[in-house]
């Protein structure tokens, strides 16, 4: 019976995904189908199967690498706020932007970037019926993290259209940043946390696809080069009027300072998220010291919950781990349940698997912060009103990817 209800219950994700569409005739079904199917032979295949697992670890060890290394730097201005126990999440998540960013501009400066989009996203393309640049940065984010994945993307985002911007602004609710998978996989079951990173990004390709339908014509369908002559790279300052490169110094000085001003940006928006989420639950707790945010969410997520397949008590504990990860974040329920998330006379399999795969991710109402605050350092005016005026959309597709991921993990494991 509870197989059945979890059946059921990723068919009502995918439902909830087409009621809220943007678009619905323009929702390519067949990119939907090929995607899910894909789906769940990987969900089989990284929960059944040893190898599978290695080479999402490979990757995620790679792009580790590279954030330690950028902590380097970080180590050298301000070594007291490296060398600590737990760093805070300005050093730890946006500060290696400083390296992350200039890096990327480089590769897409001597045109290594642009081609390695072309290629991967022309085979994600072809497979998944989506642009290729939407592919790529599918997979992209999937270890490099949502921040760092919009910045690295800077003029392929000034020069797509406002709809597409807010197709991967949806994307990005799904990510995780590689510098804390490691931190993941300490506190709750790590074979779990690596299957849900591919999952996410396949179900990001899925639910945005059915929010947010684009139709992208062959000549938009294209990837940006440092050589673009076009009025949104010579706006960006990437090229001169004549089309050619700005100096290789100069253009790196720019990137550089492009991301220390993005870091103040996104750093200003999670600080005011955070403080008027937790002002929401002062003034509900005047009318009743019960009354929170997190408490409210968790009975709204209920029966999102059981349709995980669980029991009705299993479901109510899974449901306010919902709330409380939305209002707060994923490391705040990891640290709850860290101590006691192995014992599977607490923890049944399929409630384990489920559990960790849905908070493995981002989404929460914080990162609709880290998002707008990300977009509006980089993207016109246009593009940043029409993503910030869709938050209620971008929130609800970081919630059906990880039901989504959760859902289909849970159909193999219990």
């Amino acid at each position: 019976m509870y197989l059945l209800v979890n059946i059921l219950g990723v068919f009502v994700y995918l439902g909830i995904a087409f009621l809220f569409s943007k678009n619905k005739k323009d929702i390519n079904w067949r990119s939907i189908i090929v995607v899910l199917v894909i789906n769940l032979f990987f969900a089989w295949i990284l929960t059944g199967f040893s190898w599978g697992r290695d080479a999402v670890k490979a990757a995620a060890d790679g792009f580790n690498w590279l954030v330690q290394v950028s902590y380097t730097g970080i180590a050298f201005a301000l070594p007291s706020w490296v060398h600590v126990k737990q760093m805070d999440f300005v050093t730890s998540s946006l500060l290696p932007i400083l390296m992350i960013v200039p890096l990327f501009d480089i590769l897409t400066y001597i045109g290594i970037l642009p081609w390695v989009i072309k290629w991967v996203g022309r085979g994600l393309s072809f497979i998944t019926g989506q642009p290729k640049f939407e592919s790529f940065f599918a997979v992209e984010m999937m270890f490099l993290g949502n921040t760092e994945a919009i910045a690295v993307s800077t003029l392929q985002l000034k020069q797509m259209s406002a709809r597409r911007n807010l197709t991967i602004a949806l994307m990005s609710m799904s990510c995780v940043t590689a510098s804390i998978i490691g931190a993941y996989t300490q506190m709750v079951p790590g074979q779990y946390v690596l299957t849900a990173i591919p999952l996410n990004v396949l179900n990001a390709i899925i639910v945005t696809n059915m929010l947010n339908p684009v139709k992208v014509t062959p000549e938009e369908d294209t990837i940006a080069k440092m050589s673009s002559s076009n009025a949104a790279a010579e706006e960006a300052g990437d090229v001169s009027a004549d089309g050619h490169r700005e100096p290789f110094f100069s253009f790196l000085g720019d990137s550089i300072l492009g991301a220390g001003r993005l870091i103040l940006i996104i750093t200003a928006n999670v600080i005011a998220f955070v403080a008027l989420a937790a002002l929401i639950d002062k003034v509900l707790q005047l009318f009743n010291p019960w009354l929170t945010l997190e408490h409210i969410l968790g009975i709204f997520m209920f029966p999102f919950a059981w349709l995980m397949g669980l029991d009705v008590s299993h479901a109510f504990d899974f449901a306010q781990f919902m709330g409380t990860k939305l209002v707060t974040n994923e490391f705040v329920v990891m640290g709850k349940i860290a101590s006691t998330i192995n014992n599977t006379h607490i923890f049944a399999p399929h409630y384990q698997a489920q559990l960790t795969v849905f908070l493995t991710s981002f989404a929460n109402f914080s990162t609709t912060g880290m998002i707008i605050g990300a977009f509006k350092g980089i993207v016109d005016k246009e593009k940043n009103d029409l993503i910030s005026k869709n938050v209620g959309i971008m929130l609800l597709s970081g919630i059906l990817v990880s039901l989504m991921s959760a859902g289909i993990v849970g159909l193999f494991v219990w």
